[in-house]
């Protein structure tokens, strides 16, 4: 590898109104290795690739790229110089078609006129690269996230960068879709490319970089070789301190728990077929399966967000009519989405809106909000769940993504709910975050409280989950209790039970 260096920060500095996002950054990345930046959610690891690639302007300090001090004012000024990103933040055209995504900008053709057969040519060609099997006509808007993840990753690798800063690149993505894009990313390296790795996944860093440099509170802590570290080495570094990283100890509801949600010949979404559960107090109930196998759906059903063509709910043994969101929270449950952006949260509005906007009927009188007893039960909830924000008037986007998730959890728990769905409540965000949230739903269903988790991370649903149900093809095909279950076990069942083996949970 050349110990060339290609892009230099200089007591980098950049602040957000009061919120100092990067301070005295000084950080050298080599040309044709991979670079890995981790931190905590807010540490400054996105606010730092997207200065490099010229997404953000410092307010101090200096960038330089190739030896020559660089000021962008824009990425595609950036790109003239061969830098792109891949952002954390899904930015795609959602009316336009996959192909059209992926080219925008840099079409292949002659002025105005798109090569229609070179564009298809370079695609293919990108589609075989990647083994991302999507339909290049398709619009955005009518792809998963995930696809549109896939999506974003063939826009960056379209514009034949040099240096590609990657922000969550395995983000919402399968294991075997992440452990692909891994691939690529070494591939990307081989080809003589630098990537620049924005992770929350430790286990990735160390396994696929060279360097990996760690952020604690907008300041550099240290730069060194992944070979010398560890996942619980940079953890350590991260937090300024050890993290047990093991799960909370679980607490089993009661065999004679009674019976909250009974779910049976559940149908609808285009996907769910025949399914039954019941989630009883005080009980987690993990719902896991590969990508597209109808999990998301089943949440969204039982929340009223899609609509139910079959299926028998009670609610406390009595019949339970679920037609729409609002209906669902009147009667105790309520909803995590799994993009906490597009559905969860009102990025351009405060804290305190956020929070409040489900429960104004508590909060006012005569019509009126009662502003003293908003700020103050909501600020003893945002202090509880340890929201770091400099005020609850803060806008949303102005926070780091656990903070954020932190607001959602508060969104619901303000008036605790009979049933909590969570759709992949732990995406995206850091590992004291994570580790913050998983006590926060054991502590919620020790008080009584039902979860129904939605997880795709194998691990995550045996750590938090009383039992579980295995979804495939949108029906469910096993189920096991997480206090012998195996984690092989309940892979394989995902990909392919053996004959004979499958059953109907509640059945």
């Amino acid at each position: 590898m050349s110990s060339q260096r290609h892009v230099e920060l200089r007591s980098v500095e950049k602040r957000f109104g009061l919120v100092e996002a990067l301070t005295g950054v000084s950080l050298a990345i080599t040309r044709g290795e991979i670079h890995a930046v981790v931190g905590e959610n807010g540490a400054g690891k996105s606010t730092l690739g997207k200065l490099i690639t010229g997404a953000l302007r410092p307010d101090a300090g200096s960038l330089v790229v190739a030896g020559r001090a660089v000021s962008y004012r824009s990425p595609r000024q950036a790109l003239e110089d061969g830098i792109t990103l891949l952002a954390q933040e899904r930015l795609l055209v959602q009316t336009r078609s996959v192909i059209e995504n992926v080219f925008l900008g840099v079409e292949p053709g002659w002025g105005s006129i798109v090569g229609r057969r070179r564009l298809d040519a370079r695609y293919a060609q990108l589609s075989e690269r990647t083994g991302f099997d999507l339909p290049p006509r398709t619009a955005v808007r009518d792809l998963g996230a995930a696809d549109q993840r896939k999506v974003e990753v063939l826009r960056a690798l379209a514009r034949s960068a040099d240096l590609i800063v990657m922000d969550e690149p395995t983000a919402g993505l399968t294991r075997d879709e992440a452990t692909k894009m891994l691939d690529i990313v070494r591939d990307l390296k081989t080809d003589g490319a630098t990537v620049v790795l924005v992770s929350h996944a430790l286990e990735d860093v160390v396994s696929v970089a060279d360097t990996v440099s760690v952020l604690r509170d907008g300041r550099l802590v240290r730069t060194a070789p992944v070979a010398g570290e560890s996942v619980g080495s940079l953890v350590t570094a991260m937090l300024g301190r050890p993290l047990d990283l093991s799960f909370p100890d679980k607490v089993f509801p009661a065999d004679e728990a009674p019976v909250v949600l009974s779910v049976r010949g559940l149908a609808g979404a285009g996907l769910v077929h025949d399914v039954s559960l019941d989630l009883r107090a005080g009980e987690i109930v993990g719902l896991t399966g590969p990508l597209g196998s109808g999990g998301a759906e089943v949440a969204r059903l039982l929340f009223g967000a899609e609509r139910i063509d079959a299926g028998v709910l009670s609610l406390d043994e009595k019949p339970l009519s679920i037609r729409s969101p609002r209906r669902a929270i009147r009667h105790g449950i309520v909803f995590l989405p799994a993009s906490r952006e597009d559905e969860g949260l009102m990025m351009r509005r405060s804290v305190v809106e956020n929070v409040a906007l489900p429960h104004l009927t508590l909060l006012s009188r005569g019509g009126m909000v009662m502003r003293k007893d908003e700020g103050m039960r909501i600020g003893e909830l945002i202090a509880r769940l340890d929201v770091r924000t400099p005020a609850m008037t803060t806008r949303l986007a102005a926070l780091s993504g656990g903070n954020q998730q932190k607001v959602l959890f508060a969104k619901w728990l303000f008036r605790p709910p009979r049933v909590l769905i969570a759709n992949e409540p732990t995406r995206g965000v850091d590992v004291g975050a994570k580790r913050f949230l998983y006590e926060l739903i054991q502590s919620s269903a020790a008080a009584g409280m039902s979860v129904l988790l939605v997880s795709a991370e194998t691990r995550e649903i045996l750590g938090l989950a009383h039992r579980v149900l295995v979804m495939r093809a949108g029906r469910v095909v096993e189920e096991f209790d997480t206090r012998t279950a195996r984690e092989d076990e309940v892979m394989h069942a995902a990909l392919g039970a053996e004959p004979g083996k499958e059953r109907r949970a509640g059945a």
